[in-house]
């Protein structure tokens, strides 16, 4: 009935170009126990022209979703979806597509849980405990990389656990990029997050993106 809901919803709000309507699921039966589970919908509006995942895959390579991506571009540019609930069962499951999927994939992984969980709800405490279970499983990550793999780690928006509010809040987001031969390599403040989306379609040798510079040329300069 929540999907039923929120698909009305999205449709009544089509020409107003809200970006996206959400449904939430939850367990429990009072407020001391409810829980969201990995079932959340996000109800998008369609990308106003082509992404980067929409020119990698059309030129072939297979694109992964973990979590909610797929929501997010309303399923375009999306070849295969797994969703999960939680960040080991989101990292366990980006885990067995960088050990099974095809050559020239791209798997792209959304760890809701450090923005749901604790950024919102502005728990400092929760968010450095996540932080530092997401740091002891950067070893799984990085030992199931093969020697032409490249990550990125970043994030969408800031959400600072001890700023006033429960809303998104405005600080510049990390970017930490690895590959198994990279250097020491300082990419500096970009002028705009398009540069990864940039660098992305030269990583994977696409047509170039219309925003953006890429800084492909940087991780292997050293």
């Amino acid at each position: 009935k929540l999907y039923k809901f929120c698909e009305k919803v999205r449709e009544l709000l089509g020409d107003l170009n809200i970006g996206r309507v959400i449904a939430r699921p939850f367990i429990g039966d009072n407020p001391d126990n409810f829980a969201r589970t990995g079932n959340r919908r996000d109800y998008s509006v369609l990308p106003p022209s082509p992404t980067v995942l929409d020119k990698v895959s059309q030129a072939g390579t297979h694109v992964i979703s973990v979590g909610k991506i797929a929501d997010i571009f309303a399923h375009q540019g999306i070849d295969e979806k797994t969703k999960a609930t939680g960040l080991d069962a989101l990292l366990d499951a980006s885990i067995e597509h960088m050990n099974t999927a095809q050559d020239n994939s791209l798997i792209f992984t959304n760890l809701v849980n450090f923005d749901q969980d604790f950024g919102h709800r502005r728990d400092a405490i929760g968010y450095a405990k996540e932080l530092e279970a997401f740091d002891l499983r950067i070893p799984e990550v990085i030992k199931s990389m093969s020697k032409d793999d490249v990550l990125f780690l970043t994030a969408d928006h800031g959400c600072d656990p001890t700023w006033p509010g429960t809303e998104h809040t405005r600080e510049y987001v990390p970017m930490i990029a690895y590959h198994h031969s990279i250097g020491s390599v300082n990419l500096g403040n970009r002028k705009t997050f398009a540069d990864l989306g940039q660098t992305l379609a030269e990583l994977f040798t696409v047509e170039a993106m219309d925003y953006g510079t890429s800084f492909l040329s940087d991780l292997y300069s050293k």
